[in-house]
């Protein structure tokens, strides 16, 4: 059963495995790079992780087909979005709440990596579906 908790506690963990990642390479890398990282931090902590999701377009029952790509689906529930820029903007999360409602999620990261201390630069966005949840 999905609850508040173990989203928050997923969520930890994949923070923590960001974390490592960035306490190696460092700010300054290609988004790329971080990703490749990030994906083999994630499979060392025992976390199912899939990369590069097409993610189809539905209006009106019409599949428009898939033109948004995700970077990081942790665990079948949690999008992860990897930045690797110098600050984060509205278009990101704007991005990531988009992602978060066309693929039917309760919870996303925005994470990036090009700071000098990650645990500053992520952002955790919830559906509003989210507080429905027991805790």
């Amino acid at each position: 059963m999905l609850t508040q908790t173990k989203y928050s506690n997923l969520s930890y963990r994949i923070i923590g495995c960001a974390i490592e990642v960035h306490k190696h390479l460092g700010p300054g890398l290609l988004e790329s790079v971080y990703q490749s990282c990030f994906i083999e931090e994630l499979r060392t902590n025992n976390l199912n992780v899939k990369s590069q999701l097409y993610l189809p377009i539905n209006y009106k029952g019409k599949d428009l087909g898939g033109v948004l790509k995700l970077d990081l689906l942790v665990e079948d529930i949690i999008i992860v979005e990897i930045k690797a820029t110098e600050g984060m903007i509205p278009l990101y999360q704007a991005q990531l709440l988009s992602y978060i409602k066309l693929a039917d999620k309760l919870k996303g990261l925005l994470i990036n990596f090009n700071t000098e201390n990650l645990s500053k630069d992520v952002i955790s966005l919830v559906a509003p579906d989210f507080k429905n949840l027991p805790l």
